[in-house]
């Protein structure tokens, strides 16, 4: 078992504005109604039978990993990390990425995105 304090975690306001690979974690409703532009949508439950699909993203960089608050993404950067992946778990999650103004998207036209 994993302590939580043995996985690397970043909060939001350090993660470089671009270049990043950013994985997210969460439910298909939670990523339809807004996420970051430009990140992998991976549902946690499914990670391990996809997780090759990680394989286009850069490998000199850690993949970052997010959900609504950072527990979920926690868990599967601890896993990612077990697995012999450079995983970091972003603290906060979706609800930090939008207070800090990060930029996001949604699958509904015409609706603002949000984080649910």
């Amino acid at each position: 078992m994993v302590s939580p304090a043995d996985i690397p975690t970043v909060a939001v306001r350090d993660l470089p504005k671009d270049g990043v690979a950013l994985l997210d974690v969460r439910e298909d409703d939670e990523w339809a109604a807004g996420h970051a532009p430009g990140a992998k949508h991976i549902p946690m439950g499914d990670l391990p039978a996809r997780v090759g699909e990680l394989d286009d993203l850069p490998d000199d960089q850690p993949v970052y990993v997010i959900c609504r608050s950072g527990g979920r993404s926690a868990r599967a950067a601890a896993w990612l990390n077990a697995s012999g992946w450079d995983a970091v778990n972003v603290a906060g999650g979706m609800g930090s990425w939008k207070q800090e103004g990060r930029p996001m998207v949604g699958d509904h036209p015409g609706v603002e995105p949000e984080v649910l």
